[in-house]
């Protein structure tokens, strides 16, 4: 069964720009391409990406749009890589508007470009989830899996439990 990866943008995909005159970061090809070139893995997937936005420039309409493109595809398993500051929102948008799939969410509290990010162990544990998981929403983020419904965020620290 094939895994399809969906880029959203958020800090797991930004870069430094490739222009000058700037410390603003950019989106480019997908975190997820890099990651998946040194784990090798033993598993079909396809990178597509949906869009490149900070997670806080995310729409209704952009979290629908996502939910119409899962639901046009065939394939039952999916991760998303999204920015951390809306992810549950669009969790729970995917909820209401997508059955019988599996839709695992993640991101990066720092880019994947640095050397000290957490986004291989991030993307590894979604990766290790689509495994374990049936069907529903789920976000893996800080050593956890859990349901749309179930999963917060604590905003002084900015974990995920």
């Amino acid at each position: 069964m094939k895994l399809v990866f969906i880029q959203t943008g958020g800090t797991i995909d930004k870069d430094y720009p490739q222009k000058t005159k700037g410390w603003a970061f950019e989106f480019g090809e997908p975190a997820t391409t890099r990651i998946l070139e040194k784990l090798n893995p033993s598993f079909e997937y396809e990178i597509i990406t949906a869009f490149q936005k900070d997670s806080l420039e995310i729409t209704d309409e952009d979290r629908l749009n996502l939910a119409q493109l899962i639901n046009s595809r065939s394939e039952q398993k999916f991760i998303i890589t999204h920015g951390t500051d809306t992810m549950i929102e669009t969790a729970k948008c995917l909820t209401e508007h997508i059955k019988d799939k599996l839709i695992v969410i993640t991101g990066a509290m720092l880019p994947e470009r640095f050397y000290n990010s957490d986004a291989p162990i991030q993307l590894g544990a979604a990766i290790a989830a689509t495994s374990l998981l049936k069907t529903g929403v789920f976000i893996a983020m800080h050593g956890i899996v859990k349901s749309s419904a179930t999963i917060k965020r604590n905003l002084d620290t900015g974990l995920y439990y």
